[in-house]
């Protein structure tokens, strides 16, 4: 070793304990104004395409990379290299990579299997291809579910005039109310489940509020579908998908890698393991590495078992993996001071919004849960949203099953449900919208779909709340 190699040892070795002593951001210390960066990247994702479409479809990534740097480097200069760097290793180690490695498999596992045949969009198909992936999402996630059928249902309506409202309310179902009932459905189910939720709770417990908002938004749709498709002019007198192959399936070695992703999720909340491996303070356990490694295999074989005429046929590509992986990215960076002062409680700058779901009497109130829960969701990433709350409301999981039932519904309904009330409440909507546009769909603006999910959404989440909460 040379006496340089030596030098930078020695500097390495005095600096990472003070990485694992940083790791832990104390919330009640920051001001508010930390969370600038991060309305500034939602706020970018809301108006930049709006304002300034060319520049942002080129550099959404340098944007979000600004918004990142906005955050870190000031954060550095007051709190340190260290602290910096504890937060840039638990955001992407504990958060990120995870987050992103599932994802890419999920979307190269579905990319890989192709729906023969062309299906024709009318009212009735369009809510059964709805319904089966709102059941579909709870064991294959809302992430696999959407992959999967999202590009045969644009396909089967590519003759229509009005597709908009199918890939709106399929956000709505599919991306998110469908993955309610078991922990493979959504992030946030799947962390309860890590942090002792039964596998079953969930199933038993939000059955009855996903069946009413599945049941509603499945009727809704109808309606809405079958007043387009029965205007004059809505179907196009040559349909762009014509009818010269039977119905099946292209890519089923997908569905087994499909079955060994479902697996490996299982396996790393299930299997317990003493091995933990610490980097700079963040903690990374051996079942999630090795879950981690098998999901990279998958996503690996999956490309290269999978023909390439089916990838041809779905129009394969990686834009919207890019786009979900370039944001987010800036998003859970950014993210880190506002996760902090949440997690300080009633101590840090958003004590307002933990004093509100508790009554005066210190018992909480499910009605406000779900509320904060959501709308907290719908801006946040609503895996530490949920975390958030699950130990504002004590974090006993079995005391939280039993005892106070309804209020972990409450958190489980509002981080789940309301992540579709804008693109960015939950990774697939983002996804969707991408394909969606990728194949001539001219999807609504950020606050356009925010007045879709705010006209029906919100008063059905209102309905929910005295039917379920009060």
């Amino acid at each position: 070793m040379t006496s340089r190699s030596i030098r930078w040892a020695a500097v390495a070795a005095a600096f990472l304990p003070a990485l694992a002593q940083a790791a832990d951001l104390d919330g009640s210390q920051l001001s508010i104004l930390w969370g600038v960066p991060f309305a500034g990247i939602l706020l970018s994702i809301a108006l930049m395409p709006l304002l300034a479409p060319m520049f942002w479809h080129h550099h959404f990534g340098k944007v979000s990379a600004a918004w990142a740097l906005a955050f870190l480097l000031p954060f550095a200069v007051f709190f340190g290299p260290a602290a910096a760097g504890a937060g840039i290793v638990h955001a992407m180690l504990a958060e990120y990579i995870p987050f992103i490695i599932l994802l890419t498999a999920l979307y190269t596992v579905s990319g890989g299997i192709y729906i023969r045949g062309n299906l024709h969009g009318s009212p009735g198909l369009n809510t059964a291809i709805l319904a089966i992936g709102a059941v579909l999402a709870s064991f294959m996630g809302t992430t696999g579910a959407s992959m999967l059928l999202i590009r045969p249902l644009i396909r089967a309506n590519d003759n229509r005039k009005h597709v908009v409202h199918v890939v709106v309310f399929f956000i709505f179902i599919v991306s998110n109310a469908g993955g309610s009932l078991t922990p493979l459905g959504d992030p946030p189910l799947f962390l309860g489940f890590l942090k002792g939720v039964e596998f079953s709770w969930t199933l038993i417990h939000i059955l009855p509020e996903t069946a009413f908002l599945l049941g509603v938004l499945l009727a809704l749709f109808y309606a809405m579908d079958w007043w387009f498709y029965h205007r004059k002019e809505e179907i196009q007198p040559q349909d762009p998908t014509p009818d010269d192959r039977k119905f099946g399936f292209d890519g089923g070695i997908n569905f087994v890698l499909l079955a060994c992703v479902v697996g490996l999720v299982l396996m790393s909340g299930l299997w317990k393991s003493d091995v933990v491996f610490n980097i700079a303070g963040t903690e990374v356990g051996l079942p999630g590495i090795l879950r981690d490694i098998g999901l990279i295999i998958v996503t690996v074989a999956s490309l290269q078992l999978t023909p390439g005429s089916v990838h041809a046929d779905n129009q394969f590509n990686w834009g919207p993996m890019q786009e979900v992986a370039k944001l987010f990215a800036g998003i859970f960076l950014t993210i880190i001071p506002v996760i902090a002062m949440l997690k300080a409680g009633v101590d840090g700058p958003f004590s307002a919004i933990v004093r509100a779901v508790t009554n005066p009497d210190g018992t909480p109130n499910p009605a406000m849960y779900f509320w904060a829960t959501g709308i907290l969701s719908s801006f946040l990433d609503n895996a530490p949203t949920y975390l958030v709350f699950f130990n504002t409301a004590g974090g006993d999981p079995q005391v939280l099953m039993t005892t106070l039932a309804p209020t972990l519904v409450a958190i489980s309904a509002g981080a789940v449900f309301m992540g579709a009330n804008s693109y960015i409440g939950n990774a697939p909507n983002l996804m969707v919208k991408a394909i969606a546009e990728d194949r001539g769909v001219k999807m609504p603006s950020f606050f356009g779909y925010m007045a879709w999910s705010g006209a029906i959404l919100v008063p059905l989440f209102a309905i929910m709340t005295w039917l379920f909460f009060v």
